[in-house]
């Protein structure tokens, strides 16, 4: 069972509730060059306007005001007898870390009691990477002088066709160990990585090619595995972290609306026995007798998400083939280099796609949307050479799109 405070090495459009306040973008437009949402085409969920803060905690976002209030207030509460805090910190009276967003009881429960230290950008896009980049914040925990955790908190527009969104960021956020933040929550977590897409009408509603403006944390190597208990702790910690600090962007940004927490489903996902005649549990879907041996071993994620995603492997519970379905349009965009340009094309009855030899996805054409069906083969296992995209896909995208109520989906891969 590993220690909780061992050091670790940081990697680095959904409703929201309703009093009658729209989220509008109140920023300037050099600064946010995403585009206004069309009032006649998107149907923006109204949102309450978020908590005020007090007036002391608005006097401290400034800088010079913070010094001064610091000095002030650290005499009056060591005359009253209040020192149960470190020298030089306010941790009571002090803006919150990373856009003055998490609260203590996320901050408590990612890093104890230790003293952490916070660099904090301020958020605006980057005028030479495509306005994808927002900005980021890092809590680096200390255990006298050395460092134990981290934890990062990106924002940024997920990108189809620039830089790794289509390979790095699905490896890490569309995983099978993650669950579904919960209802009007667009985003998913796992005890090491955790998003949340940012409504539309505050960030714009994106090209063609581009994803949702999404607040993403992490902690640690994506997917590693841990005792179930610390799964769970990490796992609700890095889920309350995305929800404030996607609460902090929007109020950063000058819009308004909160996302509310909500509780995470209390099982983790677990590696299974594999059902040959129900892979990755998707009726009428068979595993090919071949690949029986090293496959049989799946874990599936959580109900309701963004993604369902299912990986397997032998023994060892090192994935050697993942299956995602993308059942929400609005992520689609971020596999279009795939799509695009990933290798030989194909059609299907509804849909495109293109596979080589480790690597293959299908964009189809559903009732609620477009959805993607996205299969790969991480490495080579058994004596089959890469053959298993080749092998399964058409059934794959048979099967799931019947599961997911997305009509009876064919597709011909060409030979070769």
């Amino acid at each position: 069972m590993p220690d909780r405070g061992e050091p670790v090495t940081a990697d680095n459009n959904g409703s929201v509730a309703d009093n009658g306040e729209s989220v509008t973008p109140a920023v300037d437009s050099e600064m946010t060059p995403a585009r206004q949402p069309d009032k006649e085409q998107d149907l923006v969920p109204s949102v309450p306007s978020p908590p005020r803060p007090s007036l002391v905690r608005r006097l401290l976002r400034n800088r010079t005001v913070r010094a001064t209030a610091a000095g002030v207030l650290a005499g009056g509460l060591l005359g009253a007898g209040a020192v149960a805090w470190r020298t030089d910190t306010l941790p009571l009276l002090g803006p919150a870390p990373c856009w003055d967003s998490l609260s203590d009881s996320t901050v408590s429960s990612l890093f104890g009691d230790r003293r952490t230290e916070v660099e904090e950008q301020v958020l605006q896009t980057d005028p030479h990477g495509q306005g994808l980049s927002y900005g980021q914040c890092r809590i680096t925990s200390y255990k006298d002088d050395r460092a134990r955790r981290q934890l990062t908190v990106r924002v940024h527009k997920l990108d189809g066709l620039y830089g790794s969104d289509g390979r790095q960021w699905p490896e890490e956020f569309l995983a099978a160990g993650m669950v579904a933040l919960g209802e009007g929550l667009p985003g998913m977590a796992s005890s090491s990585r955790a998003w949340l897409a940012l409504p539309q009408s505050c960030t714009g509603r994106p090209d063609q090619f581009e994803g949702p403006v999404v607040v993403d944390v992490g902690m640690g190597p994506a997917g590693l595995d841990v005792s179930s208990e610390y799964e769970r702790e990490d796992r609700a910690a890095l889920a309350h972290a995305a929800v404030d600090a996607a609460n902090g962007v929007i109020r950063e940004l000058g819009c308004t609306g909160v996302y509310r927490s909500q509780d995470l489903p209390k099982d983790v996902v677990a590696w299974r026995e594999t059902q040959p005649d129900a892979f990755c549990g998707i009726k009428g879907l068979a595993l090919p007798a071949a690949y029986r041996e090293s496959l049989s071993r799946t874990r599936v994620s959580g109900d309701g998400g963004a993604a369902r995603v299912c990986e397997a492997a032998g023994s060892y519970p090192r994935a050697e083939v993942r299956m995602t379905t993308v059942v929400d349009p609005a992520l689609t965009a971020v596999f279009s280099q795939d799509l695009l340009k990933g290798g030989s094309s194909f059609k299907g009855t509804n849909g495109y796609g293109s596979f080589n030899v480790s690597r293959a996805v299908y964009r189809a054409r559903c009732q609620t949307g477009d959805v993607i069906f996205m299969l790969e083969q991480k490495d080579r296992f058994g004596e089959q050479d890469f053959t298993f995209v080749h092998d399964l896909l058409p059934a794959y995208v048979e099967a799931e799109s019947s599961r997911i109520g997305c009509g009876q989906e064919k597709v011909t891969l060409p030979r070769g």
